[in-house]
């Protein structure tokens, strides 16, 4: 996948595409006006942008994801642990656990998902 580097912003944008699309772009100015508080044009302009980056398309008015939300956000994760941890996957999640801490209902779910994880493996 590419690496999307997206601002808070762009990043807003795509989430609403995600989760209204299939969308015909004129709704989602209307959405964008609603949660964002954005005028039409900069709808669109955002909108050029996500397409040109590859993230997004717009045909016929009709615009959908490229990138689905969970590999966008995936890909998102894999570089900060790579940028902040050194690639490390056990230092993020003890730096995550150590300010939040987790419940064991958590702990639980995330136990299951490493068992099937090292069967797939």
């Amino acid at each position: 996948m590419k690496d999307f580097e997206l601002g808070a912003i762009q990043e807003r944008f795509a989430d609403i595409v995600w989760e209204h699309e299939p969308i015909a772009s004129g709704e989602l100015a209307k959405i964008c006006e609603k949660q964002l508080n954005w005028k039409k044009p900069t709808s669109y302009t955002v909108l050029r942008k996500l397409c040109e980056k590859g993230l997004l398309q717009n045909r016929d008015g009709v615009v959908t994801s490229l990138v689905s939300r969970e590999e966008f956000y995936s890909t998102k994760s894999e570089h900060i642990i790579e940028d902040s941890y050194q690639g490390s996957l056990p230092s993020f999640i003890a730096a995550f656990i150590s300010k939040k801490g987790i419940s064991a209902e958590e702990a639980d779910e995330i136990q299951k998902m490493i068992d099937a994880f090292k069967r797939e493996v």
